[in-house]
């Protein structure tokens, strides 16, 4: 049997709508597959943008800190800064006492070894002085009239003691130059020895 032109348009139509039919169910599939990549992509980006946000408010608190510490830092400084001039004042002031204390000391000192010294050349005079002697051996004796150190009440006891030991002006005897004074030197010699202690 022969096909009508009828039913050739009617073939033809058929083939059309299924062509149709496969054509939008691709296009489905594709717009399906597309949407789920949309959403995936929608959610991670959120997802993205809200721990960047997060983040970005870590940072921010960060800052806020960071910009706090840095005043407190610098104020810190600056008292540290003060208390380092401040002691490098005390520093010197304390080297510059030092060095007149020991100026001092030494000068002190000095005078103390002075002092020591002619008290024990003193009392080793004094004692050898047991007998009667020449006047003129009374030197080292009279010699500590000058030190500074020495009591002035000591100084008057020396004074004393020397001038009972010199011979009376205008008295012409005949006794011995060694017979000039008498001996008694044992109490200047205890208080030359306990100033010697003291030292």
């Amino acid at each position: 049997s022969e096909v009508t032109p009828v039913q050739k348009v009617i073939q033809l139509l058929e083939g059309m709508l299924a062509k149709g039919k496969d054509e939008k169910h691709g296009e489905q599939v594709q717009f399906a597959a597309y949407k789920q990549f949309c959403d995936d992509t929608s959610v991670d980006k959120k997802r993205a943008i809200e721990e960047a946000a997060e983040h970005i408010g870590m940072l921010k608190a960060d800052i806020a800190k960071y910009t706090s510490d840095v005043a407190t830092l610098g104020k810190e400084i600056a008292g540290h800064d003060e208390d380092i001039s401040v002691w490098n004042g005390d520093h010197k002031a304390a080297t510059s006492v030092r060095e007149i204390e020991k100026a001092d000391y030494e000068a002190l000192h000095k005078d103390y070894s002075e002092s020591v010294d002619a008290l024990q050349r003193a009392v080793a005079v004094l004692k050898k002085m047991a007998h009667n002697r020449p006047q003129a051996s009374l030197a080292q004796v009279s010699a500590l009239q000058s030190l500074k150190l020495i009591p002035a009440e000591a100084k008057k006891a020396i004074d004393i003691f020397l001038q009972n030991g010199q011979d009376p002006e205008g008295l012409e005897v005949s006794a011995p130059e060694a017979a000039g004074y008498e001996f008694q030197s044992h109490g200047v010699i205890e208080m030359l020895e306990k100033l010697l202690d003291k030292f």
